[in-house]
């Protein structure tokens, strides 16, 4: 079958261990099933991935992509969770946590084999290129504001990195659930388009904000983490998943958060559960996953490309494997 791999490992240029040709379709195995995948979506995971973070030369070549909606093998259309080794489904009760395409081949082929446990029912209401842009990006922003972050309706929230998948996820999610969200970003484009998506004002990168706020969405990393512990009111919460640009800031700011009593939460991806109230949140709400491109699967190295510029504003979506 037809697949975009990882065939080498290269930290510097990733995109040279970029491949796309045949690869072997899933074999069978008790408790997994086999689905036929109709669109998947990019994350940074995969750029991580052709560095090699989470993916050993010794598990080459190794399919990409962890997001996916299509087809199971009784005909439903369906959604996968892509976190494998949380319920100990289909896996060895010892095996420890990980994400599609770290252990198991991934999403961008034809077919991808996943644990049958892990397959949600797709709302009819989302396509497949919609749903496929939830598990990863938009199931990480629903955990962290949701679960983490512990925001209500009326709550304020700074979404830094206006742009990426999750940081978009997260304005959408925000405003749809009442909160008043604020967002940053380098790029005059993509703070007129965070406005057009729900936030009340978009500011570069370290600005002033008009308040205080309740959480901080932090994907970014070293490059606005000082922003990002100076915009909280004292006992607030700073929610972090990412860290595009380093995960060693220059100023910490310790002092600030002992003396306001900030929190530092960690957010990884999220649980089956809350995918699926994600899935019925974005059903019931009409609230659409915001997808910068589709392309066909023989295209997906323009898409790499794309999101590796950082030009993006939401998902990319590979479709037709």
């Amino acid at each position: 079958m037809f697949a975009a791999y990882a065939a080498r490992i290269d930290r510097d240029q990733p995109l040279t261990g970029l491949e796309l040709g045949e690869r072997p379709a899933p074999e069978a195995r008790p408790g997994w099933s086999t689905v036929r995948v109709r669109a998947a979506s990019l994350n940074h995971h995969d750029l991580w991935s052709l560095r090699g973070v989470g993916l050993p030369e010794g598990r080459l070549p190794m399919i990409l992509g962890c997001d996916a909606a299509g087809i199971d093998e009784d005909g439903n259309e369906v959604v996968l969770h892509s976190v494998i080794g949380q319920s100990g489904h289909g896996v060895g009760p010892d095996e420890p946590r990980s994400i599609l395409t770290e252990r198991y081949q991934g999403t961008f082929a034809e077919q991808v084999a996943v644990p049958t446990w892990n397959i949600l029912p797709k709302p009819r209401e989302l396509s497949f290129e919609e749903a496929a842009c939830l598990p990863t990006a938009w199931l990480t922003a629903y955990r962290m504001l949701f679960t983490n972050a512990g925001v209500r309706p009326g709550d304020s929230v700074l979404v830094q990195g206006a742009g990426g998948g999750v940081a978009t996820a997260a304005i959408v999610l925000g405003k749809a659930a009442g909160l008043r969200v604020f967002a940053t970003s380098r790029d005059e484009a993509k703070r007129k388009r965070a406005l057009e998506l729900g936030a009340v004002e978009a500011v570069e990168p370290g600005a002033r904000l008009p308040q205080r706020v309740d959480a901080v969405i932090e994907t970014v990393g070293a490059a606005t983490w000082s922003h990002s512990v100076k915009s909280l009111r004292p006992g607030g919460t700073l929610v972090i998943s990412g860290a595009t640009s380093g995960d060693r800031p220059s100023h910490a700011e310790l002092t600030r958060i002992f003396f306001l009593e900030l929190k530092v939460v960690g957010s990884t991806m999220g649980t089956k559960d809350e995918l699926e109230d994600l899935l019925s949140f974005c059903a019931a709400t009409g609230v659409r996953p915001v997808i910068d491109e589709v392309l066909p699967l023989d295209r997906a190295r323009e898409g790499f490309e794309r999101l590796a510029s950082g030009d993006q504003f939401g998902k990319i979506v590979l479709t037709g494997g």
